[in-house]
């Protein structure tokens, strides 16, 4: 039989164990791996079209498709290159910003599930997130992907950034600096990237405190910060906040954790069971 994009998605569908996305296992699966209604909910698209690709009967997804599979599917860099061939389309050029997190990254997220944690490419746009995250400051899964763009957000929408509801920041101009630092690292790491160039001319154009911090050189670090989420269910929840990198990858892993025993623990816990979130193991 011929490889096809429809035999490659059920054979990589078939492989994943529901644990290493953060599934809770079950003892009666009539197949291995993951049901098709849980690739089509970790890949953000309909039950529907998921059975068409692996039917064969939908050929041309397209890029952002065909990347939100292979994030969902975990797979290696060399196994989403030949996903984007048999869909049709040409791999991610070397110099652009990929949204790929690696297989070993979904896995500590599948186990940090529940924390919220939150997972950027090099513009800064939100590509994964944990159901805490969405807890925590608003699920992301329904926004526009231009409204995932961290940059965008602080920058134009205000101090809030990407949480539903408002979050007050420690050094509002701390963050500013580093964003606006990472994107001139990045458009050295990425030339290529036409979006990352229209990012930053879109921010010169439209954000007057954007161009400041981009003329004066700005230069920052993401450093420990503390910030307070007004939360419409629980009230203020004060955590602490921490930008960490991967090796090997321009991902950043933006992780909210709160003391142990405290207050804003409570608060946490609290929506967690509302969500529905299971407890860590052991926990």
């Amino acid at each position: 039989m011929d490889e096809t994009l429809a035999v490659a998605l059920r054979r990589w569908r078939d492989r994943l164990s529901p644990h290493d996305v953060g599934l809770p296992g079950r003892s009666r699966r009539r197949a291995p791996g993951l049901r098709r209604e849980e690739l089509a909910d970790l890949a953000g698209l309909s039950v529907d079209y998921v059975v068409r690709l692996e039917q064969g009967r939908a050929t041309s997804p397209s890029a952002q498709v065909v990347a939100a599979l292979a994030r969902a599917l975990q797979l290696q860099p060399a196994e989403r290159d030949h996903a984007y061939r048999l869909a049709g389309l040409l791999p991610p050029a070397a110099g652009t910003i990929s949204t790929h997190v690696p297989a070993g990254v979904q896995r500590v997220l599948a186990r940090l599930h529940e924390f919220p944690v939150g997972v950027f490419s090099a513009d800064w746009t939100l590509v994964m997130w944990t159901p805490a995250w969405a807890a925590l400051i608003g699920d992301p899964s329904g926004r526009d992907p231009e409204r995932l763009n961290l940059v965008r957000a602080v920058f134009v929408d205000g101090p809030s950034g990407l949480a539903s509801w408002p979050v007050r920041h420690a050094e509002d101009d701390a963050l500013g600096s580093a964003l606006v630092a990472d994107l001139r690292g990045a458009l050295v790491d990425h030339p290529r990237d036409a979006g990352l160039a229209a990012l930053v001319g879109e921010m010169r154009t439209r954000s007057a405190h954007f161009n400041r911090l981009w003329d004066q050189g700005a230069v920052g670090r993401h450093v420990s910060a503390r910030k307070t989420v007004e939360h419409p269910l629980v009230g203020d929840i004060t955590c602490d906040c921490d930008v960490l990198t991967v090796p090997g990858s321009s991902l950043r892993i933006v992780v909210y954790t709160v003391a142990t025993g405290s207050v804003d623990a409570e608060k946490l816990e609290f929506l967690r069971v509302a969500r529905g979130i299971p407890a860590a193991p052991g926990a």
